[in-house]
C-alpha cells in the first residue's frame, strides 16, 4: 500500500481482487481500487469506524478530492473513508471501447457487462469490507446511484452494514424503465422552462444553436458529432445546484462573427464537447437503463421510446412553431452511440444490452420492510435525475428509514452543501433529530 498526504489528510491506495461472477469465486478475477482518507491527526486510523462511499453513475469513478472538500471534512471527522471505483470505472479494472474488445465480440461483452450492476458491486463490498474491517460492519454513503447500491445493499446483505446514508438515490422498487423516464420527462420539461424564466435571453440563443446545428454538420474537436439532438441533452447540467449558470454561460458564447458569417465558437464547441463526451465514463451509457432491469423484460430504450410520448421535446417542432427549445435531462438514446466517438464502437454491445431480457430482481420489499439497519436520506425536491414520489415510496417501505425532503438543493446537494447534509443525515439515523 501506498500513502501520501494531501492538506489536512492521509491518503492510502488499496487494491482488491474479485470475482468477475461472484456465482463462481474461482473463476475470472478483476481489480478494485479505493483509497482511503484518514485525518492527518488520525493518520493510524486506530479506533475508526469505517465508511465507504459509493458514487453516482452508473459507472463513475469515486470523485478525487483535495484534502477536506465537501463532505468528506464531516465524514474524517470520525470515520476512515474508503472511495471506492466501482468496477469498471476509475483505477479499477477498465471496461471501455479501448478494453472490451479484448473480450471477444458484441455477444462477450454483453455478457462480461452483464456483471456490472449493483448486484455485484455490493458484492464487491463485502469482500472489501471483510478484509478492512475483520468483520465488523460499516456505514455506506450511496450518492445517487450509489444510493441504488445501497438500497440493494439493505436487501441483499445488511448484516454488513451498521449505517446506510443516502443522497438522491432512493430507487423505486417496481418501477420499469419506461415507468422511470415517463415520470421524468416533465420534470426534466419544468427545470428547462425554470432555466428559461431565470435566463429569458437564452430562448433565443439556444434556437439559434439548434438551427444553425439542423442546417450545418458540426463535428467538435475531440470528434463528437454535434446533432441537435446532441445539443438538447446538455440539459443534463439542469439537474445540479449551478447547472443553469453553467449551461447560460455557455450559450451566451456560442457565436463568433468570421469572414464567412457568424459561426459556432471554438469555445462553445469545446466546452460543449467536454461535457457530452462519454469518454470518461462510457459504462454510464452502456448500463444506464439496466440500473432499472429487474427481469420484467428488455429495457428496449425506453428513453427514447418514451421521449415519442413528449413531443414537445422534438426540436423540428419547436423551430417550426417558434416554441422554445426543451433541454432534455440524463437519458441515453442509440443516438449516443453515433455522435460519440467514444461509444461508436459499442453500438451492438448497447443493443445486446437493451434487448437482454434475463437480469434478475434488486430489492427485496419483504427483507426491506424489516429492516433493522439505522438508515436516514436526503430527497431533493423535484430531483430532476431521481423522482421524488419513488423515492419517498420506497421511504415507507424501508422499516425505520428517515427523511429530509428539501428543496434546498438540487441533486448535488451532498457536494454543494459542505458539510450540511453529510451532517445532517448523521443526526437523523443515530436519532439526534
Amino acid at each position: 500500500m501506498t500513502s501520501y498526504r494531501q492538506p489536512g489528510v492521509v491518503l492510502t491506495d488499496h487494491h482488491f481482487t474479485v470475482p468477475l461472477d461472484h456465482a463462481r469465486p474461482s473463476g475470472e478475477q478483476i481489480e478494485l481500487y479505493g483509497r482511503e482518507v484518514v485525518a492527518a491527526g488520525r493518520a493510524g486510523g486506530d479506533g475508526l469506524p469505517w465508511l465507504v462511499y459509493l458514487e453516482g453513475g452508473p459507472g463513475c469513478a469515486a470523485r478525487r478530492f483535495t484534502g477536506k472538500q465537501a463532505w468528506l471534512a464531516r465524514a474524517v471527522q470520525e470515520y476512515r473513508v474508503l472511495l471506492l471505483d466501482q468496477r469498471g470505472t476509475g483505477r479499477s479494472t477498465p471496461a471501455n471501447r479501448q478494453t472490451l474488445p479484448l473480450r471477444g465480440g458484441p455477444d462477450a461483452q454483453a455478457d462480461y457487462l452483464a456483471h456490472f450492476r449493483a448486484d455485484s458491486i455490493v458484492r464487491d463490498c463485502e469482500l472489501i469490507r471483510r478484509r478492512l474491517t475483520g468483520g465488523a460492519p460499516w456505514t455506506v454513503l450511496g450518492q445517487s446511484f450509489g444510493g441504488f447500491c445501497a438500497t440493494h445493499y439493505l436487501s441483499s446483505a445488511p448484516e454488513g452494514l451498521d449505517t446506510v446514508l443516502v443522497t438522491g438515490g432512493l430507487p423505486s422498487l417496481d418501477a420499469t424503465a419506461d415507468d422511470v423516464y415517463r415520470a421524468a420527462y416533465p420534470r426534466i420539461r419544468r427545470k428547462a422552462e425554470a432555466h428559461y424564466a431565470r435566463y429569458p435571453l437564452d430562448v433565443e440563443r439556444a434556437r439559434r444553436v439548434a438551427a444553425h446545428l439542423a442546417g450545418h454538420r458540426t463535428v467538435l474537436p475531440g470528434g463528437q458529432l454535434l446533432t441537435v439532438e446532441a445539443f438538447q441533452s446538455l440539459g443534463i447540467l439542469l439537474g445540479g445546484g449551478d447547472g443553469s449558470h453553467q449551461l447560460h454561460y455557455l450559450l451566451e458564447n456560442a457565436f463568433v462573427r468570421t469572414p464567412g458569417g457568424h459561426t459556432l465558437s471554438d469555445a462553445f464547441q469545446e466546452a460543449v464537447q467536454s461535457q457530452l463526451s462519454f469518454a470518461s465514463r462510457p459504462l454510464y451509457a452502456l448500463l444506464h437503463e439496466a440500473i432499472y432491469a429487474q427481469g420484467e423484460g428488455p429495457t428496449d430504450w425506453a428513453a427514447e421510446r418514451v421521449r415519442k410520448e413528449f413531443p414537445e421535446f422534438d426540436p423540428a417542432t419547436a423551430l417550426a412553431c417558434d416554441a422554445p427549445l426543451l433541454f432534455t435531462g440524463e437519458t441515453v438514446h442509440p443516438w449516443h452511440f453515433d455522435t460519440d466517438p467514444a461509444l461508436r464502437p459499442l453500438r451492438e454491445t448497447a443493443e445486446l444490452l437493451a434487448a437482454r431480457a434475463d437480469w434478475p430482481a434488486l430489492y427485496d420489499p419483504a427483507r426491506l420492510a424489516a429492516n433493522t439497519v439505522p438508515v436516514a436520506a436526503a430527497v431533493y425536491h423535484d430531483d430532476m435525475y431521481v423522482d421524488t414520489a419513488h423515492s419517498l415510496a420506497t421511504a415507507r417501505t424501508v422499516r425505520g428509514l428517515r427523511t429530509w425532503v428539501t428543496d434546498e438543493y438540487e441533486h448535488d446537494g451532498v457536494r454543494a452543501s459542505g458539510t450540511r447534509v453529510l451532517d445532517r443525515l448523521l443526526a437523523l439515523a443515530r436519532g439526534e433529530v
